[in-house]
């Protein structure tokens, strides 16, 4: 096994993973993004800092490591139960759950929010004051809109919630042991070619958006 440091909100890092996995002739049969962080507080630069790591810096991977993706590569993004769109206002929920939404029409949508909460207009806006649960929900429209881009080749993307899983971030408290929580991501990584995308599961079962 061998590591390579990557700092995902660093493009840089980004870049010089890509070349040097491509300097290598590395093919990616799977690429897992699950960086992740949950600060604590909540504010604009709460915020901002949450998307970079767990929104931005998944789709910042994912682009500069797609061209050396298999054939019939695999994408997941290790997202949460926190991440689904219900409880939402309605408009917002539409927004984001539109077929039609676009990488741009997304990141739009996520710097009104950071906007928004530096204003202090985010609960008038109709967003909830949970910077990770909007980096969640931005990652699981990111994952709609990448399967729509992959549609017709063999690349299958879902998104997969792990469940609260007894890591440094989850606490001891947490209900699921790493293994627990790793075996869903596992799944969607080794899938066959019949393989769903575009989904978001949990245990290999599909659950709403």
């Amino acid at each position: 096994m061998r590591h390579q440091p990557l700092d995902v909100i660093d493009p840089a890092s980004v870049a010089a993973l890509a070349d040097t996995l491509r300097r290598e002739g590395g093919r990616i049969d799977a690429l897992v993004n699950n960086a992740g962080i949950a600060l604590e507080g909540f504010d604009a630069d709460v915020a901002r800092r949450t998307l970079a790591v767990n929104c931005f810096g998944a789709m910042a991977v994912t682009d500069q490591l797609r061209p050396l993706l298999a054939p019939n590569g695999r994408i997941v993004m290790v997202s949460s139960a926190m991440g689904q769109t219900d409880g939402l206002p309605p408009a917002l929920r539409d927004r984001l759950l539109d077929p039609a939404l676009t990488r741009d029409d997304l990141v739009e949508l996520l710097n009104r929010f950071v906007r928004d909460v530096e204003a202090g207009l985010h609960l008038e806006r109709g967003w909830p004051a949970n910077a990770y649960r909007i980096s969640k929900v931005g990652l699981n429209a990111f994952t709609r809109i990448l399967a729509r881009e992959l549609a017709g080749s063999a690349v299958r993307v879902n998104a997969v919630s792990p469940g609260w899983v007894r890591t440094a971030m989850g606490g001891p408290g947490a209900t699921r042991t790493v293994e627990e929580g790793a075996r869903g991501i596992a799944w969607a990584a080794l899938m066959g070619p019949d393989g769903p995308t575009g989904g978001f599961f949990r245990d290999g079962q599909p659950i709403p958006w």
